[in-house]
């Protein structure tokens, strides 16, 4: 067995989300089979000395988007690409999106999204599934994806992008329905789709053409109003819904009021750009600069606004972290240069995500090593139900472990990055913490530094419904919710109503005049009404038709 399948880790701490120690790592193939203090090295292994560094599980990044077809062209970081830059910076698996078009079958778009990825990736991976339109195939099929041969648990819903990829209220509610009959995960882009667009003709109108346009046209309350109505949704469908790409303090506070107020089970999905950066960026001179910067829901003036969901993230209110890597390049982004609506939307971050966390949260004071560790692993693991197996320094878990070294510092640069766009919109910014080692797989691909990957080697990994985590939040909600659904106890004396009236008269009883047909009842319906009236039931019951945490009727009560 060659040394490339047998590595152990000499002399670091090991940090998991729920602690640290002193402890070395043993890994053999792509599992790690040992943790613990001075392990001895077998002959022929590999040893990596990790004194003074910390061992934690790879990054998972929650929401990506390679080569995605979108606004015309396609992202530029395609599937090799992306997973390079990712382990560049210490994350080991991505979980992308199919994304359907108008119409097509989700099945067909899953096997498109396959053949790309497949080849190609360098990394470990998983999909969540958008729904782009609704009828009965489509609940058909997202019965189906949810199954062994398929492995996706996450349905995306788009508020926005309307006549594109945006789904009414009542085709939400029907598709979250859906999902957590089959043991799934609601997710929503919350945007109000029609307010933007009004928006967006009238600063067109008034000759606003540029970046700024976008900002102005998806003011905060757009995001926060959709936030609400997607949590209402989900509450009503008893679905646990995730949140993707939270940019705002006051979709933020909705999700953190609604999870106290009645106990919607709710994920918050920060990522990197607005953890670390602003929409001042929109107002620059530079159309390049300013149109590098375009993603929605867009990155918000309130240059308070990342500390404030990074101080979120670090407490608990919100979960884990993305990106929404979707990369254009600026003459990709060109296609907008005169009409603002027309810029393809969308940033990096697959590489940076780790390191600008650490920087803003870890090295400010803000997170504790072990809730970085939470925030970009092991969350998300739970979410997608991909823990233990990824997301944990433990025996029997996947070999995707980085050797992170808490003092080193680098410089954030399109010169330097290993994404395809020539453009970073974190650019210039120093970061202290960095992987140096990075292990994907059981095998090295960052060595100090140096990145060595092979297309081709990472694995899709299925999401299998019904996440233990997850659905062990939507049982106890679901009891609590229980506790309030009793009926009342009326006597046969308390149910007593006088059916004699008084009523309202028709127009005929007041002054004679014949009585006009319309859509409502007439008196003499009421009078029948009132004749043929069956005995009120003495005992009405509430019937409860999910049982907790469990298996569900596709019921919307």
């Amino acid at each position: 067995m060659s040394a490339q399948n047998r590595i152990l880790i000499k002399g670091g701490i090991v940090v998991n989300a729920t602690g640290q120690e002193k402890a070395d790592v043993y890994i053999e193939d792509n599992i790690i089979r040992q943790v613990g203090p001075n392990l001895d090295a077998p002959g022929g292994v590999k040893v990596i000395n990790a004194s003074g560094k910390l061992i934690m599980p790879g990054g998972i990044d929650t929401h990506t988007h390679c080569q995605m077809p979108f606004m015309g062209t396609q992202a530029i970081d395609d599937f090799f690409i992306g997973t390079k830059a990712a382990l560049a910076g210490g994350t080991t698996m991505i979980i992308d999106f199919v994304i359907p078009q108008k119409g097509e079958s989700l099945v067909k778009a899953y096997k498109q999204w396959r053949e790309w990825a497949d080849p190609k990736v360098c990394c470990d991976y998983g999909l969540h599934m958008a729904v782009t339109h609704w009828n009965d195939s489509v609940r058909e099929e997202m019965k189906v994806v949810t199954g062994d041969d398929f492995g996706i648990n996450s349905f995306k819903v788009f508020m926005a992008y309307k006549d594109v990829m945006m789904l009414d209220d009542h085709e939400i509610i029907e598709c979250f329905k859906t999902a957590r009959a089959v043991g799934g995960i609601g997710q929503v882009h919350a945007e109000n789709g029609d307010v933007i667009v009004e928006n967006q003709q009238k600063l067109l109108q008034r000759g606003i053409t540029g970046p700024e346009g976008h900002p102005l046209s998806r003011p905060e309350e757009v995001e926060e109003e959709a936030t609400q109505r997607a949590c209402l949704i989900a509450a009503q469908t008893k679905c646990p819904l995730y949140i993707v790409h939270v940019m705002s303090k006051s979709a933020a506070n909705v999700i953190m009021n609604k999870r106290k107020q009645d106990g919607t089970i709710i994920f918050g999905e920060p990522i990197a750009a607005s953890l670390a950066t602003d929409g001042s960026h929109y107002y620059h001179t530079c159309w390049k600069h300013a149109a590098a910067y375009v993603l929605s829901p867009p990155l918000r003036e309130d240059k308070t606004t990342p500390n404030y969901l990074l101080e979120l993230l670090a407490r608990g209110d919100l979960d884990c972290t993305g990106t929404d890597n979707c990369t254009f390049s600026s003459a990709q982004k060109a296609r907008g240069i005169n009409d603002f609506t027309k810029i393809p939307n969308g940033v990096n971050g697959l590489e940076d995500r780790m390191s600008v966390i650490w920087e803003k949260g870890v090295q400010s004071g803000i997170m504790s090593p072990e809730r970085f560790v939470d925030v970009t692993s092991t969350t998300a693991a739970k979410i997608f139900n991909l823990y233990p197996k990824k997301g944990l320094i433990a025996p029997g878990s996947d070999a995707d472990v980085i050797v992170w070294d808490p003092e080193r510092t680098r410089v954030i640069s399109a010169k330097t990055h290993h994404h395809a766009v020539d453009f970073n919109i974190f650019e210039g910014m120093e970061v202290q913490g960095i992987a140096d080692w990075v292990i994907s797989r059981g095998r090295i691909v960052v060595e100090d530094g140096e990145v060595k990957v092979t297309k081709g080697a990472g694995k899709f990994c299925p999401t299998p419904p019904f996440s233990p985590y997850v659905y062990e939040k939507v049982r106890i909600a679901e009891e609590a919710r229980e506790k309030l659904w009793v009926p009342v106890q009326r006597s046969e004396q308390d149910m007593y109503v006088d059916m004699s009236g008084p009523y309202p008269k028709t127009d005929e009883e007041e002054n004679g005049a014949p009585q006009q047909k319309n859509s409502f009842s007439s008196r003499d319906d009421m009078r029948r009404d009132r004749e043929n009236k069956p005995a009120i039931d003495s005992k009405p019951q509430i019937r409860v038709r999910n049982p907790p945490g469990g298996k569900s009727s596709i019921g919307f009560f």
